[in-house]
């Protein structure tokens, strides 16, 4: 795949094909002096959880891993904060909409989109829902559906970035924490 700056062949600023690499993250034009640096995205992953122990999932709508489980989440657009973007694409892709979230813990994270490949950071936090919410799947996500904890199995999530965090939540027993 690349490193994603190898995408980029000229100057963005003047147009010149003098821009070489700078160093791992960013490239250099040698024509107006003009450095780009590829900064990892901000990305959220929602866990989901109500009263009894159960997460909410969705089942990814588009590729990458078109069909597979997910968590509600996403990018954080230009000009949100990341708790923003996480109550953002929670309420696009379940309905859902939330106030109270908690931070959980953050990954470095490739994401492949457009045959490009894109460095993220993910932020996972924490949501308690009441037990009487009925989700419904939109936007990214096909299907939204609530799966008890101790049925939550890794290695039915798509996306590489989320079954590692699934198997820290488990892991540590994060819902029971916070």
């Amino acid at each position: 795949m690349g490193h994603p700056l190898d995408k980029f062949k000229y100057c963005p600023v003047c147009g010149s094909a003098n821009w070489e690499e700078h160093n791992f993250k960013s490239k250099q034009c040698s024509d107006c002096g003009f450095v780009y640096y590829a900064n990892p995205s901000s990305a959220t992953a929602a866990f989901i959880m109500n009263g009894r122990h159960e997460l909410l999932v969705v089942r990814r709508a588009k590729e990458p891993s078109k069909g597979t489980l997910d968590l509600p989440g996403g990018f954080v657009d230009i000009g949100e904060d990341i708790e923003q973007g996480m109550r953002r694409e929670v309420l696009e892709e379940t309905g859902l909409e939330v106030d109270e979230i908690t931070y959980l813990f953050s990954t470095p994270n490739e994401y492949v989109y457009s045959d490009m490949l894109i460095y993220t950071i993910d932020s996972d936090y924490l949501i308690r829902v009441p037990n009487d919410i009925n989700p419904v799947g939109n936007d990214d996500a096909t299907d939204a559906h609530w799966i008890p904890i101790e049925e939550v199995n890794p290695e039915d999530f798509g996306l590489l970035s989320i079954r590692r965090g699934i198997r820290r939540f488990l892991a540590e027993r994060l819902w029971e924490k916070y």
